[in-house]
């Protein structure tokens, strides 16, 4: 039976994770764009920490109820940038990279909780600690498991990316005519549970060494 109260409850924890690691991902992208020469993002306004700027609703909805989604992509117009090839590969690896950022430090801070003598009941602060203390055990895995499905080597998402700056040229221009179909290839390995398969081992490793599982 559906308990409304446990997923308003479980929301409120989810929810601002899911900002923050949508955000960060998408500002990493456009930051590391504008540093290697395209400005595209920071003139569309992409360059916030506003998450409204970053939200895609289908992506966001995604994610709510399952280990995978997406934000909004950051436009990026890889022929401005200094190294074209070599940067993209930056560009697209800096959305992950920032996401496993924030779940180590995500990792870390729990660390103070626990070594500062725990959030017990018996604590006066426990009404404030404990969805805080919870919010960063979700931001872990919400940002580890963004990072590694982000990573998937797949036209659109960064892995595609990745792997189409690698390859040599020849190769690189006949797997990024994926693209135009990646999306769909996306969603029927997300709905066939093969993305799910695929990611949740490494999700599972990451997360339990920086909580130390």
């Amino acid at each position: 039976m559906f308990d409304l109260t446990r997923f308003i409850v479980n929301l409120s924890v989810r929810l601002p994770v899911i900002l923050a690691a949508l955000t960060f991902h998408e500002y990493a992208h456009g930051w590391v764009a504008n540093k290697l020469g395209d400005p595209t993002a920071r003139l569309a306004g992409r360059l916030t920490f506003n998450p409204l700027a970053h939200l895609d609703p289908i992506g966001t909805l995604a994610l709510i109820f399952s280990p995978v989604g997406w934000a909004k992509p950051v436009p990026v117009n890889f022929n401005n940038l200094r190294h074209p090839r070599r940067d993209m590969v930056w560009v697209a690896a800096a959305g992950p990279g920032a996401n496993l950022i924030l779940a180590a430090v995500s990792a870390w801070s729990l660390r103070l909780f626990e070594g500062g003598g725990g959030i017990g009941e018996s604590s006066w602060l426990a009404g404030l600690a404990t969805p805080l203390y919870l919010m960063l055990q979700v931001s872990v895995v919400i940002n580890v498991a963004l990072a590694i499905f982000n990573l998937l080597p797949l036209p659109p998402l960064d892995g595609g990316r990745i792997m189409a700056g690698l390859l040599p040229p020849r190769q690189a221009a006949s797997y990024g005519r994926l693209e135009r179909y990646g999306f769909v290839i996306l969603l029927v390995l997300i709905f066939s549970g093969v993305v799910d398969r695929l990611i949740w081992p490494p999700i599972a490793l990451v997360a339990g060494l920086l909580l130390g599982a």
